[in-house]
């Protein structure tokens, strides 16, 4: 089954600023070879429920390394048979506009 999952994950306790901490997560994403978006407030990924599970599991491991608390927010859709999501819900939606 295909699973579409958003994923928001930073710690708490780093101060006002944590980029350098979603960097580290969002290299992790883009060089697991599943399909992803980097959005404002989340990062997409597309692929099989186990292989983004894991994606998601090695993201929070590389917090977890150096940080007291972690604030991870996850959103997903499951879905058979469907293919390229990621790119296919916003152009459903956009030719209805």
């Amino acid at each position: 089954m295909s699973v579409l999952v958003e994923l928001t994950i930073f710690p708490t306790d780093k101060g006002e600023s944590v980029s350098p901490y979603v960097a580290r997560v969002v290299k992790i994403i883009r060089e697991c070879g599943l399909p992803c978006q980097l959005g404002p407030m989340g990062t997409c990924i597309e692929g099989e429920w186990e292989e983004v599970m894991s994606v998601v599991t090695k993201c929070y491991q590389a917090l977890e390394t150096d940080c007291e608390r972690i604030y991870m927010l996850m959103k997903a859709d499951c879905r058979k048979g469907a293919m390229d999501r990621l790119h296919g819900k916003i152009k459903s939606v956009e030719s209805k506009l």
